[in-house]
């Protein structure tokens, strides 16, 4: 490649590197220039390497667009979600392993529902034996029944031939202790 001096510039001059066979730029100081008489290549201060001449298409330009759009929008994600979780680690909710807290609002209406929880009477049959219970049991937020504390107060095989009058008499001890529990509830 044969030397080219910038017609717009003077003091610049492109050439090829003699080692390096890359085009480079050659800048002189004007004062340099005037005392080599002229030439750029003597008088040159800073040697700059060319990258090669590319043709940019606007496809290139349309995707490099784009890959910089997406960088942008995964680091927003990222900031995004480390937000997201950090707040849910503060108000306790899922991330932080425990159900989730529920508004101020809603906790005094469940405070104020196991407040008046009452003591019930109940039966269940668990692997062939007929249990007598009582469950102290309060409203939840969803209208159905919370069970506060389960006590059993007897328990029986369910194919005794004697099960109706053991199971008649259970419950009516449970249902006994049951005023017994809710008169001492409302005393105390």
């Amino acid at each position: 490649m044969a030397a080219v001096a910038a017609e717009d510039q003077p003091g610049v001059l492109v050439t090829e590197h003699r080692i390096l066979r890359k085009p480079i730029l050659l800048v002189a100081d004007p004062g340099a220039l005037s005392r080599e008489r002229g030439d750029p290549r003597r008088a040159a201060r800073r040697v700059v390497v060319l990258p090669p001449p590319v043709a940019r298409t606007t496809v290139d330009a349309v995707v490099f667009g784009l890959a910089e759009l997406l960088g942008v929008l995964l680091a927003l994600g990222v900031v995004v979600a480390l937000v997201w979780g950090l707040t849910a680690v503060v108000r306790g909710g899922a991330l932080s392993g425990g159900p989730p807290r529920l508004p101020a609002r809603d906790r005094a209406l469940v405070a104020e529902a196991i407040a008046r929880a009452r003591w019930v009477p109940g039966h269940d049959e668990v692997d062939g034996q007929t249990r007598v219970l009582v469950r102290r049991l309060y409203t939840g937020l969803d209208g159905r029944p919370e069970v506060l504390e389960e006590r059993v107060l007897e328990t029986f095989p369910a194919q005794d031939p004697a099960w109706e009058a053991r199971f008649t008499e259970a419950m009516s001890r449970a249902r006994f202790r049951c005023s017994y529990l809710n008169g001492e509830d409302q005393a105390g």
